[in-house]
């Protein structure tokens, strides 16, 4: 069903929400999604979207879990779609696909400021922004059926330098070229948004409105995410948090206190419904609607007199029709099935619930990253003004330090400054560096330190944390080859590693189906909870990643220029390796093996 024919048919007098998810990178993860939306429908949301990655490079499971949601689970979904520096035919065949799966809306977003001065992209050039995208759906034939949304932004567009005004004209402008209803992008700043709301209809605009609603889930994709969107943080939300930065509980439970008075205010405010941005989890969302009196709003039947004549109606029931809705109810009880992750941690609506990085479980829904309205974390302009022009591997090697020196905020695998843990790690990162082992990733050895500590605590105050030492770098071929020497012949057991490189292959000592927990917590009155995890799933996965990170920083370069060339050589000729010491009582372990011993590496 079109999603503003819902709209329109709602109880105004209720509110309406949309829940969002993106695609996990992995299968398990992919699975395990699939399951927690089965039991988030039952939340009865009006519709759920599906995100979209850059460039289209989500399509496939994005196409998958959008026809999931839509076929088996019956629940309306909305498809993002993003238009720029999208190779010819994409588009028109996502639009296919979308159709084939009984999709009917759509969210119509730009993505990516779209390279059409960079002529030697393949892209089509059809599409320069999102209004071109909702001109192009609505006056096509084959897909006009579709309803289509579009993203605004109460408080600035990320990308742009325009001002208000300009937002609103190309917001308008969107409108009359087809839209149906607005998307917001998160905000925290509720007067600010209804405010931005006023405007918006003294520009004639009347589509219906859905802010975006994001429970904060930890401090740190807290700041990940509003420095992602530009999001306007008020003074006093910073305050609230700042304190309670270090217990993850804390700021989860500020996270769904704070979004339930958001939502109220912005009913009070004549907002009729809300889009949550989920990040793939559950517990949050729904504690918000419970605490709205939303959640379990399925009627339930009182008990009712088993008779063959039901009189009255309201308390009799016949066998028959009891017979009938005993089945039905009990076919639609969650089924008893062993979920990934459940047992490991707590149960399947929160096993998940502590961060996941890069190295978060595989099997959690939340594995991986979002960037909501799909575009990449890399642009052409932060690569040429924080990455320069590299010609030699001596220049990139100058680059990874000028970074660990805190020259530079950011490389094209480290999208934030140094964290004060990695300070800890600082000689030994710097030495590999040097060496032309540029690091990517890494953690120091951790023993039993309080989850309240600033540099490496996390999880609910009370508990103790844990972390295995780890590092991961690029680099050559032979180099791979005496790390796996000097593991067999000198780790004793204590070192496992991985390496991988673009063409797919795969190199470690860890059995098949092995997993390495590298970051666990105790917590009182819980099982242990592990959040970090090393195996061959999620580092295939990353791998993938890394070096298609290679790919589209040369993309920022002209075809034959020293800089390409130089990138596509590395990302063809290198190894990424992840090692791990399993001595966490030992802090110097992983360094001393790599840098001593009878065979040093470095």
């Amino acid at each position: 069903m079109k999603f503003i024919d819902k709209i329109a048919q709602h109880d105004k007098r209720r509110l309406f929400y949309t829940f969002e998810f993106f695609p996990p990178k992995t299968d398990q993860g992919f699975e395990n999604l699939v399951s927690r939306i089965g039991r988030m429908v039952g939340l009865n949301p009006l519709a759920i979207s599906v995100t979209w990655g850059a460039g289209g490079t989500t399509k496939e499971r994005s196409l998958d879990l959008a026809g999931l949601t839509q076929l088996e689970y019956g629940i309306d979904t909305i498809l993002h779609l993003t238009c720029t520096n999208m190779e010819q035919g994409t588009v028109d065949a996502a639009l296919r696909e979308a159709k084939e799966r009984g999709i009917e809306n759509i969210l119509a977003l730009r993505g990516d400021p779209p390279r059409g001065e960079e002529h030697w992209i393949p892209t089509d050039s059809r599409f320069q922004y999102g209004v071109d995208l909702v001109r192009y759906i609505k006056s096509t034939p084959e897909f006009a059926h579709f309803c289509v949304g579009v993203a605004a932004y109460p408080d600035g567009h990320p990308d742009r330098d325009t001002n208000e005004d300009g937002e609103l004209e190309y917001l308008k402008q969107k409108v009359e070229a087809g839209a149906d209803f607005i998307i917001t992008q998160l905000f925290y700043d509720v007067d600010n948004f209804l405010q931005w709301v006023g405007k918006v209809r003294a520009k004639g605009i009347s589509v219906p409105i859905i802010p975006g609603v994001m429970p904060i889930q930890t401090y740190a994709s807290f700041l990940r995410m509003t420095k992602l969107c530009a999001t306007r943080v008020p003074p006093m939300l910073m305050s609230d948090l700042v304190p309670i930065r270090h217990d993850d509980q804390k700021v989860k439970d500020y996270g769904v206190k704070l979004a339930v008075e958001m939502i109220r205010k912005l009913q009070r405010g004549g907002i009729e419904g809300v889009h949550f941005c989920t990040l793939n989890l559950e517990k949050s969302v729904t504690r918000v609607l419970e605490a709205l009196g939303l959640a379990g709003n399925i009627p339930t039947l009182a008990n009712k007199l088993i008779a063959d004549i039901p009189a009255p109606p309201e308390r009799t029931v016949t066998p028959h029709t009891a017979a009938d809705r005993a089945t039905k109810e009990l076919t639609s009880l969650p089924q008893p099935e062993l979920e990934a992750g459940k047992g490991e941690l707590n149960s399947a609506a929160d096993w998940d619930d502590f961060p996941n990085g890069r190295f978060g479980d595989f099997k959690s829904p939340a594995y991986g990253e979002t960037d909501r309205w799909g575009s990449s974390a890399l642009q052409s302009k932060t690569a040429i003004s924080q990455w320069g022009n590299p010609t030699t591997v001596e220049d990139l090697t100058n680059m990874f330090l000028r970074y660990l020196h805190s020259k530079i905020s950011t490389t094209p695998f480290s999208p934030t400054p140094l964290s004060p843990e990695s300070l800890m790690i600082f000689p030994h990162l710097e030495k590999l560096t040097r060496r032309g082992w540029w690091t990517v990733g890494s953690q120091p050895a951790i023993n039993g330190v309080p989850s309240t500590d600033e540099v490496v605590g996390w999880g609910p105050k009370g508990g103790y944390v844990y972390q295995k030492c780890f590092v991961e770098f690029f680099v050559e071929q032979k180099d791979v080859e005496r790390i796996v020497k000097k593991v067999q012949e000198e780790g004793a057991g204590w070192v496992d590693y991985f390496a991988g490189n673009a063409k797919g292959e795969l190199l470690t000592n860890v059995a098949e189906g092995g997993r390495n927990a590298v970051t666990w917590g105790v917590f009182p009155g819980q099982e242990i909870a592990q959040t970090t995890i090393i195996e061959k799933e999620s580092f295939s996965s990353w791998r993938d990643e890394a070096f298609s990170i290679w790919s589209e920083w040369a993309s920022f370069y002209r075809p034959g220029s020293q800089e390409r060339i130089l990138l596509e050589s590395v990302r063809d000729q290198r190894w990424l390796v992840s090692m791990i010491h399993h001595d966490y009582m030992q802090p110097s372990a992983l360094w001393t093996f790599l840098f001593k011993g009878a065979n040093p590496l470095v």
